[in-house]
């Protein structure tokens, strides 16, 4: 594949990406045949002790923002839950109101994911009892990520502890300034900012804000545990999360229901995290939850990891288990470790000796495991013991690799 074709196919990615194209690129399944069916078909609920999880914290008390298409408040899941927002872009291309108009329905499945009741036997959050922020910015291809940008530093201002941006797209010079003053703004506030790694299936340095320092990039596992096919990755990817197979409302009748994935979603549930163990110790900095999320995170093989970051979310091994150490209030750990790994050293490890459950798949470093699982419910993998079938694999992802682009190119 040639440069210009990268940088297009990454750009375009970028333009349709993480907001927009996320849509576009989810398998939407049929409509659930009941709506009380919703809680069953939410498989990570059960692998990450939700119910467990619920008797200790629900997320009360931590407002996560959503930056997005906008939120229906009207939702019998959102009802209640919804702050006044902000709407940074309409059709008319100017502010407006931001409640019930969101038609792709993106963002209110992102509320959702994060802090849904469940009423009417509806979707469940992963953090029921928090509190949404919705900011309406879903206008990358046609104006930019100022909208954006705008959206965090409107949420840092508006008492936002999490910021969930499932957008984002490619940026350069004054841009990326700017990308750069509203995280680093956000994160002088307190809060911490989530965002989606991107749908494209390739690794990608070029796409704002997830591979901006201090930004929380979330990649997408599948039901399995293992990196979901359509995940974006690279050295920048920090958590990873389920992302497949999630219920949420259909864009086309938002009384049904419908089966999405997508990086998004995986980065709706590590935000939603988050706002879980934040409620449990309310006194806790972002810094120390970031770092008790990247220490307790399921994972094997080197860490940081390019395909699953320090690992999958695991908020049982922090609520039900009491690891991870916060340590000090006002280091942010992900800055600190990604400056580590700036300077030559000896390969990084887990910022936790007792780390060693895995949850996801590391494509390149992971080949060659079998199927097993931690006490988180979330599937482990095991080291082969042949190196040959280390290699026999290795070559089929080369060859699957090379099939890919020559389909892409094609």
């Amino acid at each position: 594949m040639s440069p210009l074709t990268r940088v297009a196919r990454r750009r375009a990615a970028g333009l349709l990406g993480a907001m927009a194209a996320v849509v576009a690129t989810w398998t939407v399944a049929a409509p659930a045949a009941q709506a009380d069916d919703m809680r069953s078909r939410q498989w990570y609920l059960d692998a990450m002790k939700a119910d467990e999880l619920w008797k200790v914290a629900t997320g009360k008390g931590v407002t996560v923002a959503v930056i997005d298409t906008g939120v229906d408040s009207t939702v019998s899941e959102l009802r209640g839950k919804v702050l006044p927002g902000r709407n940074f872009y309409d059709a008319a291309g100017g502010p407006g109101r931001v409640d019930d108009r969101d038609t792709d329905r993106h963002g209110t499945n992102m509320a959702i994911a994060i802090a849904g009741s469940g009423a009417g036997g509806g979707v469940k959050g992963i953090a029921p009892g928090a509190t949404i922020l919705p900011i309406r910015a879903n206008s990358f291809a046609a104006f930019g990520p100022g909208p954006l940008i705008k959206g965090v530093r409107y949420a840092a201002d508006n008492g936002a502890r999490v910021i969930n941006v499932s957008g984002g797209g490619p940026a350069r010079g004054a841009d990326i300034r700017e990308w750069q003053g509203a995280v680093d703004y956000a994160l002088s506030k307190g809060a911490l900012v989530f965002a989606a790694s991107g749908n494209a299936g390739v690794e990608t340095n070029g796409d704002y804000p997830a591979v901006l320092p201090g930004v929380v990039a979330v990649g997408a596992l599948d039901t399995k545990g293992k990196v979901a096919k359509f995940s974006e990755y690279g050295p920048h990817l920090a958590l990873a999360a389920p992302g497949v197979e999630m219920p949420g409302r259909c864009r086309e009748d938002k009384a049904k229901y419908c089966a999405f994935e997508g990086t998004s979603h995986a980065t709706a549930i590590a935000s939603g995290t988050a706002a879980l163990i934040w409620s449990a110790h309310p006194d806790w900095t972002g810094n120390q939850v970031l770092r008790v999320m990247m220490e307790t995170a399921g994972h094997n093989g080197p860490v940081p990891s390019k395909y699953i970051g320090y690992g999958s979310v695991r908020p049982a091994q922090v609520l039900l288990e009491g690891k991870g150490n916060p340590g000090a209030p006002d280091v942010n750990p992900l800055l600190a470790a990604q400056k580590a790994s700036a300077t030559p050293a000896t390969p990084q490890t887990s910022p936790s000796p007792d780390n060693t459950g895995a949850s996801g798949s590391d494509q390149a470093e992971d080949t060659g495991r079998a199927a097993g699982s931690d006490d988180s419910g979330f599937p482990l993998w095991a080291i082969a013991a042949s190196a040959v079938a280390v290699v026999a694999v290795i070559g089929l992802v080369v060859a699957a690799g090379v099939r890919r682009r020559a389909s892409t190119d094609a």
